[in-house]
């Protein structure tokens, strides 16, 4: 008896050296991860497997210890001594040890290791090699996954330290067997001695966070909201106006300051972990500066939108899954948009929250045919370099109508194709077509509500068809500095019988974001380009005479994780391409809370 337990005292530096590397595992996790301790560089945790040597007195002190994730729903539910009845330690106790024999069962996949060597993705560089080579071929107690891995980066849950620390242990029995006595020196007793006094706080600390995580995680599962949905939103407060001595084509300008807003909540619900069923709902009061406010929908912000005074509607309801491992399917059975399925090209200013404050400064106008529609958006991936998306919607007050000129497939209605190119991760280019046909009963804006009134209906309020073409780059300088633009030529067709009449119109826009400016996280950003213009009409009093050019600045700041606000103006100079028309200025100061 007393030879083991010589042996066993005489050993214990290198069980708890394995120890201390199969917690170490955890610090992989870095999300999770908190340090205890003065020392936060991973080489503090390399221990010998034979134990410290002299001039290594402090090294335990410093030892990072990760305590387990919050997320974890596998926390043994173990109750500290003196806190609950024993019989009822005793159950919980054998039911830990249950699940602990339970993940041994099934880790019956796991392979002995013999030679660090066999582990392909552990090299001679990594901070834990000369510890991991130390178990791995002095002591024999590593298992490596059957295809060769030891996966050292990720996490480590509480059932496999204590498997990975069940296996040192039978080793070192064998070990113990096998010695058979003798060698134990009083350096040897002094080692363990000094290691126990010295990991005996981190030990401390490591069950108190336990103990709180095992609190906190079964509070979080009786208050949950949901264990498949998710709850995430976004509001906006606008302050905003516009500036100028009238109206494009006469009349005062309606110029008073106002303050609006737009909420928006996603219920975010997945049932296999890839795909996901989001249900909007939103409010919103916030006037579009167009029309009777300035004559032109040129000036339009880029989140604007009245819902009869933030009544609450249900904004969205779509259904994303993937078809195989290289393509992704969007249903949509109301509020479907190009735009939010696909790549626009412009990644600094797409957003309608956190990008460009005008509408036309987002993207190119061709993504905006059927806005909030009814229909399917596949996307497929050919390689990382080559894409393909193709769309079909239809406007959402004509999807669930039956009536003549009505329906999914007889009345009004958008087809998209997109091809994606990216020859590298700095450059990318976008090739669209879109046709769209408005019939007569749900009204026409070819051009997205953006540009001249006679680029969005050309021929009046009669049925209309156009194929639109669009040419989309974006070329990131470096990671702080992006240029994007875009190029859109439409070819209207006049749809009535009464009149064959075609219209040309086209648009531009070049813009540059520059990230990070002045902080982390904040970004300044210019639009310069040319609105929708009907540059000709066989309808020749259709057709606009002059050019408008749209030039916009904004600086988006980010105050925290979950507020930012961005002050930005935007100007048009002869609005509705119309050199008669004085130029018309916007400003607002646009604040977004998102969680």
């Amino acid at each position: 008896m007393s030879k083991m337990l010589w042996n066993a005292l005489k050993l214990s530096p290198a069980l708890l050296g394995a120890t201390i590397l199969v917690a170490n595992s955890a610090l992989a996790g870095e999300e999770s991860a908190r340090s205890i301790g003065q020392d936060k560089t991973p080489a503090a945790t390399e221990l010998p497997a034979s134990g410290l040597s002299q001039n290594q007195p402090n090294a335990v002190a410093s030892l990072q210890v990760s305590p387990i994730s919050s997320n974890s729903t596998e926390l043994a539910q173990v109750p500290a001594s003196g806190n609950g009845s024993s019989s009822n330690a005793q159950q919980d106790s054998n039911s830990t040890l249950d699940q602990i024999n339970q993940y041994n069962d099934q880790s019956s996949g796991l392979e002995q290791v013999t030679s660090v060597s066999q582990l392909r993705d552990v090299q001679p560089t990594d901070w834990a090699f000369q510890a991991l080579q130390s178990l791995v071929e002095r002591y024999g107690c590593i298992e490596g996954y059957p295809d060769r891995t030891y996966r050292g980066n990720r996490a480590l849950t509480r059932y496999e330290f204590a498997a990975g620390l069940n296996s040192c242990l039978n080793r070192i029995q064998e070990l113990i067997a096998a010695a058979g006595g003798g060698g134990v020196t009083t350096e040897d007793i002094e080692r363990l001695r000094r290691l126990q006094e010295e990991f005996r706080a981190e030990i401390n600390t490591l069950r108190g966070q336990v103990d709180g995580l095992e609190a906190r995680t079964t509070r979080l599962e009786a208050q949950q909201f949901s264990t498949t949905t998710k709850l995430r939103g976004e509001v906006i407060f606008a302050l905003a106006s516009v500036f100028g001595d009238e109206r494009a084509g006469g009349g005062e300008l309606q110029d008073n300051v106002i303050f609006a807003d737009r909420v928006r909540l996603n219920l975010d619900t997945s049932f296999t972990g890839k795909d996901r069923l989001r249900t909007r709902l939103q409010a919103r009061n916030i006037t579009p500066f167009s029309g009777g406010v300035t004559g032109t929908s040129m000036t339009r912000l880029g989140f604007d939108g009245n819902d009869d005074n933030n009544d609450v509607t249900l904004h969205r309801l779509e259904y994303t899954f993937p078809l195989g491992s290289n393509t992704k399917v969007y249903l949509e059975a109301i509020g479907g948009e190009y735009n939010d399925n696909m790549y626009t090209f412009n990644p600094l200013f797409e957003s309608s929250g956190q990008g460009s404050i005008s509408r036309f400064g987002r993207f190119n106008p061709i993504y905006k045919q059927t806005e909030a529609g009814t229909g399917v958006t596949l996307e497929h991936n050919f390689s990382s370099k080559l894409g393909l998306t193709l769309g079909y919607q239809v406007p959402r007050n004509q999807a669930n109508n039956p009536s003549d000129g009505f329906g999914v497939f007889d009345g009004g209605y958008s087809a998209l194709a997109q091809l994606s190119i990216r020859p590298s991760k700095a450059f990318n280019v976008g090739l669209t077509y879109v046709h769209s046909y408005y019939n007569q009963q749900n009204g026409v804006s070819v051009s997205g509500g953006t540009g001249s009134s006679f680029a969005n209906s050309p021929f009046g309020t009669v049925a209309t068809s156009a194929d639109h073409f669009g040419l989309e780059a974006s070329f990131r300088l470096s990671s702080k500095f992006i240029i994007s633009g875009w190029g859109g030529y439409t070819q209207a067709h006049r749809e009535d019988g009464v009149d064959d009449a075609d219209a040309t119109i086209i648009n531009y826009a070049v813009t540059l974001g520059l990230a990070d400016f002045g902080r982390k996280g904040n970004v300044l950003g210019f639009v310069a380009g040319q609105p929708p213009r009907v540059t000709d009409n066989d309808i020749s009093a259709r057709e606009d005479s002059d050019t408008s050019y749209h030039l916009e600045a904004f600086y988006r700041i980010k105050v925290s994780d979950n507020i930012s606000v961005t002050p930005g103006a935007f100007v048009i100079l002869n609005p509705e391409h119309n050199d008669n028309n004085d130029t018309i200025y916007v400003g607002t100061l646009r604040t977004t809370f998102s969680f």
